[in-house]
């Protein structure tokens, strides 16, 4: 008469014991992964089973719910794919997307494991334009915590309604007359110190269809400069007929910055009977700029943005997914690690292929279901007694055997 086979189940159910206590503890954890004992019967040459023996610990990779935080910083993955995090000398991934910026510009978790993906590459070179990879090997990100420096405006652009019903002008232009032309308007350009200018544009009707642009500019020494302009002509529909559809503007800041040149788009522009108006103005100069706060797209772009309302990509997270995720080995704080059965990590984009979106201001639950934990609780608890039972029996059978006489 043997015991082991109860010995064998009291282990087990033991070993079930620990896994769902592991999973109520962790109920709370973000991105935590649950996991359930499996069993196997155990035979040795015999009829009759010796018991029963822990086979393996599954963990379940389900989603688990993304609960909303309102923190930039705070991540979850909508559909699949991992975090990777450089922690120590070991690359981990993970599911749980806290994060917080340290005074290096690292993206780090609460156990100071590193956020990798894409840093940009030339960022504030003025002579390269900047860039952010789309693949490649990861690294890990650390955001450029310096200022962006100013930027000159290179191409500015608006629509101008004009007036088709109004007067034809004769008169030299002065724009300090407001009877030498029908219509202005004004917008804000840059020079390469970053200077704010405001660029005044005049419109004046010279014939049927036809229109003079005149622009000035009001220098901080007090002067006014002359900054080109040009003509606009338009078909009988009011549409606007020049090709390119582009002026010249170039003028002397007079400040130590380079002289501003560029071409203002005037595509779309329309001259029928209607008022006047500027719509959609827009230019691509801005001044320097302070960097106040970091978010992060849907495709893990990373966005800084600054004082001067500008907003520019500093890098980008990546996504690493596995052909068997069952296959992952857990390490501790929240992190999985590569082995042989998960094979190798596949990198990408998140939003792309099989990868999920990411969820800014948002953190996935643990995907542990307390109802099921408790009831599974239960039945563990039964079943180890149930085994001990067994020894208690098999003893006072042995007890009547050896009080036999």
């Amino acid at each position: 008469m043997g015991f082991s086979q109860a010995l064998s189940g009291m282990n087990a159910a033991s070993q079930q014991l620990d896994a769902i206590g592991n999973n109520i503890a962790n109920s709370q954890t973000k991105g935590f992964k649950s996991s359930s004992v499996q069993f196997a019967d155990v035979y040795a040459s015999s009829r009759i089973g010796l018991g029963t023996s822990v086979a393996g610990v599954l963990q379940d990779f389900g989603n688990g719910t993304l609960e909303s935080t309102n923190r930039n910083l705070d991540l979850g993955i909508s559909g699949d794919g991992f975090f990777r995090f450089q922690q120590g000398n070991q690359v981990g991934y993970s599911r749980n997307g806290q994060l917080t910026m340290t005074t290096e510009g690292y993206l780090a978790n609460a156990q100071g494991g590193t956020l990798m993906g894409y840093n940009v590459r030339n960022f504030n070179d003025p002579n390269v334009a900047a860039t952010l990879p789309t693949g490649g090997q990861p690294e890990v990100i650390q955001i450029p915590s310096g200022s962006i420096t100013a930027k000159a405006t290179a191409n500015a652009s608006a629509t101008i309604d004009l007036d088709a019903s109004g007067d034809t002008i004769a008169a030299n232009f002065d724009a300090n007359n407001p009877d030498t032309f029908n219509y202005s308007t004004s917008t804000t350009v840059y020079d390469s110190l970053g200077v704010s200018h405001n660029l005044q544009l005049y419109f004046t009707k010279t014939g049927e269809n036809e229109w003079r642009v005149d622009s000035r500019v009001a220098l901080d020494d007090g002067t006014v400069a002359n900054a080109g302009g040009g003509n606009l002509d338009f078909d009988a529909n009011g549409r606007l007929t020049n090709d390119p559809s582009t002026l010249a503007i170039n003028f002397d800041p007079n400040n130590g910055a380079n002289a501003v040149d560029f071409d203002f788009d005037f595509a779309g522009s329309t001259q029928t009977e209607q008022s006047y108006a500027i719509n959609s103005p827009n230019q691509d100069g801005y001044a320097a700029g302070q960097l106040v706060g970091v978010s992060i797209d849907k495709d893990g772009t990373i966005r800084g943005s600054y004082s001067n309302d500008q907003s520019v990509a500093l890098g980008r997270v990546v996504l690493s997914d596995f052909a068997n995720v069952e296959g992952l080995k857990p390490i501790g704080d929240n992190l999985w690690q590569e082995t042989t059965a998960s094979g190798q990590a596949v990198v990408g984009v998140a939003g792309s292929g099989s990868f999920g979106a990411l969820q800014s201001g948002t953190l996935e639950a643990s995907n542990v279901d307390l109802s099921k934990e408790l009831v599974d609780l239960i039945i563990a608890q039964r079943n180890f007694q149930a085994n001990s039972n067994t020894i208690k029996t098999q003893d006072q059978v042995l007890q009547t055997v050896v009080n036999l006489r």
